[in-house]
């Protein structure tokens, strides 16, 4: 008797949205396509429950070599726990609405369905303080929203980096120093004059050559990172910034950084997860919709999708 093709959705932002050069989502949709796989995508507003977890799935088809390189077919309302695996690559900001959708995604878990990554561990897994559960990794670190606070740990480091703990893309990151005639707006602004916690970190004059983001699947690493060079003139090396990137194989403080924090991303049921290194320190932890796949897949001739996908299966045969 044939075997039933795996059914796979990914709940994310509209494909139209999206970059079909780039995509990591999308390479992750080539990848199940090319399995023979039935593929959905599922927009996470449509995430609902009655008598069960429920979501409005659309059929797609990419054809990325072509102008129009995406085909939905007819919607279908679709119990989540029909469904084998579901990826959850909706992009920040960590909302509420996000939330929510974790909260029913695990209802879908319940019924069987695996979900990456396990709602849970999005929820729990802030992306800048779930570094602090590695301290041995991380640059001297502070997060508070008490002004005396943070200007006495700039007093301490002289030249600090200050962002929120909710941003992407290199949005709202500030680098202070000791005689920056702006420290108090500053400090004010982010900290939304006290009231909400950021994070402060000792600047790592490395960033220059590059804040590499480094793929773990299932807690080991790609071989490969993709260095985010700063553009002139800018401290922070985010693609979204402006930033390039260089290929480099990993180091062994990198291999390092792996091996401390990879078999707690494997308990948690983070499977694919994209941690950002700046020289030997670790500064994020990204659950959420961590990019650079089509990069490295470029640079060194690799399918990441594939050994993702290839973790998957297995889990589903367990």
């Amino acid at each position: 008797m044939p075997t039933q093709p795996v059914k796979f959705a990914i709940v994310m932002d509209p494909p139209e949205q999206l970059n079909p050069v780039k995509d990591s989502s999308l390479a992750m949709l080539e990848e199940a396509q090319n399995r023979g796989w039935q593929t959905y995508y599922i927009n996470p507003h449509s995430l609902a429950y009655g008598d069960t977890a429920t979501a409005t799935c659309f059929p797609i088809k990419l054809q990325l070599n072509q102008q129009d390189w995406f085909q939905l077919g007819e919607a279908e309302a679709r119990p989540l726990g029909n469904i084998d695996i579901i990826i959850m690559r909706k992009d920040p900001p960590f909302n509420m609405n996000y939330i929510y959708a974790t909260y029913l995604l695990e209802l879908a878990e319940k019924q069987g369905t695996l979900v990456v990554n396990r709602p849970q561990s999005l929820r729990d897994a802030n992306e800048k303080l779930f570094t602090l559960q590695f301290p041995q990794c991380c640059a001297p670190t502070l997060v508070a929203s008490d002004m005396a606070q943070l200007k006495a740990f700039l007093q301490q480091h002289g030249d600090i980096i200050v962002k929120p703990l909710d941003g992407m893309g290199g949005v709202s990151i500030f680098r202070i120093k000791q005689n920056d005639p702006n420290i108090a707006v500053i400090f004010e602004t982010i900290t939304q004059y006290g009231q909400t916690p950021i994070i402060a970190q000792r600047f790592i004059p490395e960033i220059s050559e590059g804040d590499k983001r480094i793929l773990l699947i299932d807690g080991e690493p790609v071989p490969y990172a993709l260095a985010r060079v700063p553009a002139k003139g800018e401290t922070r090396g985010n693609l979204a910034a402006g930033g390039s990137g260089i290929g480099l194989p990993l180091s062994e403080r990198d291999l390092w950084i792996c091996r401390q924090i990879g078999p707690t991303l494997s308990k948690m049921g983070l499977s694919f997860v994209g941690i950002d290194v700046i020289g030997d320190y670790l500064t994020e932890i990204n659950v959420t919709s961590p990019t650079c796949i089509r990069e490295l897949d470029k640079l060194y001739d690799l399918n990441i999708s594939k050994i993702l996908l290839d973790t998957l299966e297995e889990k589903i045969k367990e």
